[in-house]
Order: C-alpha cells, then sequence, then structure tokens
C-alpha cells in the first residue's frame, strides 16, 4: 500500500504501539486519526498533528458514537490496536464486569468497527484493515486467560474475513506483537520489545500488503508452532 495521501484511523492510538503506528505513517504522509480515553494523551497527539478523538471502545454504544464521529471521512486504513488486559491470575477472584469489557474492546470492538466503516473502505481504491492480535493467539499464557482467548478469537476473525474480502480492494493484516514495553506490561519483568520497533515492523508489513506481521519473537513462536504445537503450547503456558 501507497502511504501517502492515505487516511488512516489508529484505535488506542494515543499510547504505546497505537501512537508509534501513527507517527510513523504520519511520517510517511498519510492524514492520521487517534482516539482513546485519557484527555492529556489526546491533546498530545493533536499537538503532533493528529486528529484525536475521544471514545471508549469497550462498550457498543462506544463504537456507535466514535462512528458518528468519522461520517464522511474517506478513510482508507482502521487499525484496530485498542486493547487490554482484563486477566486474573491463579486463585484470583474473578472480576467478570471486566472480564466483560476486555472481551469487548478485544475481539467486539474491531468486528463493530469493521462492519460499520466496511461501506467506507470499500469505495477507496486501495484500502486495508489492520487487526492487532498477539503472539498468545497462537499459544496461551497461564497468566493471561481473558486476553489470549479474546485475542485468539480477534486472529480467528482476521483469517475469515481475509478469506471473505480477497477478490475485494480491502487488505486484511493480522499484526501480532511479542511482549512490547508499553503501560499495559509496566509490572512485567523480562525482555521487552520497544513500542517503536514493534510499529515499524507492522507499518512495514502495511506497505508491503503482507498478510500477517509475526513481530520480534513471534516469528521464532511460528516457527516452533509450525514443527510442534504442542511444543509451542507447553512453553508458552509458563510464559
Amino acid at each position: 500500500m501507497k502511504i501517502t495521501g492515505k487516511v488512516a484511523v489508529v484505535t488506542g492510538g494515543t499510547d504505546g504501539i497505537g501512537i508509534e503506528i501513527a507517527r510513523q505513517l504520519k511520517a510517511k504522509g498519510a492524514s492520521i486519526i487517534v482516539c482513546g480515553r485519557r484527555a492529556d494523551y489526546l491533546k498530545a497527539a493533536e499537538k503532533e498533528g493528529m486528529e484525536a478523538i475521544s471514545a471508549d471502545l469497550s462498550h457498543a454504544a462506544g463504537c456507535d458514537e466514535f462512528v458518528k464521529k468519522l461520517a464522511g471521512r474517506p478513510i482508507d486504513l482502521l487499525i484496530n490496536n485498542a486493547g487490554m488486559s482484563g486477566n486474573f491470575g491463579p486463585g484470583e477472584p474473578v472480576d467478570l464486569a471486566l472480564t466483560d469489557r476486555a472481551i469487548f474492546l478485544n475481539l467486539n470492538a474491531p468486528m463493530h468497527l469493521i462492519a460499520l466503516l466496511l461501506p467506507t473502505l470499500l469505495e477507496r481504491d486501495e484500502a486495508a484493515i489492520v487487526n492487532v492480535t498477539s503472539g498468545l493467539a497462537i499459544a496461551p499464557r497461564a497468566g493471561g486467560p481473558v486476553y489470549c482467548a479474546s485475542k485468539a478469537g480477534l486472529r480467528s476473525f482476521t483469517q475469515s474475513l481475509r478469506h471473505n474480502l480477497a477478490s475485494s480492494n480491502v487488505h486484511v493484516i493480522e499484526a501480532l506483537p511479542p511482549v512490547v514495553d508499553t503501560s499495559m506490561t509496566a509490572t512485567r519483568s523480562g525482555s521487552k520489545m520497544s513500542a517503536k520497533d514493534c510499529a515499524a515492523q507492522i507499518v512495514d508489513a502495511i506497505i508491503s500488503n503482507k498478510a500477517e506481521a509475526n513481530v520480534g519473537m513471534v516469528k521464532m513462536l511460528r516457527l516452533v508452532y509450525s514443527l510442534s504445537p504442542a511444543l509451542a503450547r507447553m512453553v508458552m503456558i509458563r510464559y
């Protein structure tokens, strides 16, 4: 995809991987619309020359309201990046309200936005949908059941959507990041990929019209999984 002149919508685009994707697309000539919930992050994005819209995509009404604010825009690129953990550890009580919110944001919101914005995307000469899942969509970890389940669901949806739109002008890309250094992973120890480097690989996949962006260490996970799914699951469940 040629980025110059395109209009890109990035959900969860004011922080972490999202803001880095937005910055890098803007640097390549795209007009950027980001959404988020924190007023200070939205203002910071506006100072960088992006249009910033306040939106809570963790429920249907929030998705509908966001799309209304986009009405009439010639959108070429929809990047479903917004997500949250919603997890619970072994023996911890389950917060069902938080679980429901996380599942909606991670899985339902991309489906809602795609359904509502697809007519607009189909009108463009060249368009793309990018769904940001996770390496954990391939093989889950014990400490993240809600996140893993919702991202695995989004991975399955993305694969089916790609097949359904294969003959259209809309290219469907799945981006699978590893553990990235963001606010969501702030309490996790160990090696983390920078959000900037992660975004660079996702943007490259958009430009190259790839079907998947296996980012960083996810490349190794995909290789292990191709050789032995059981081994990949055994390793990742304890990760």
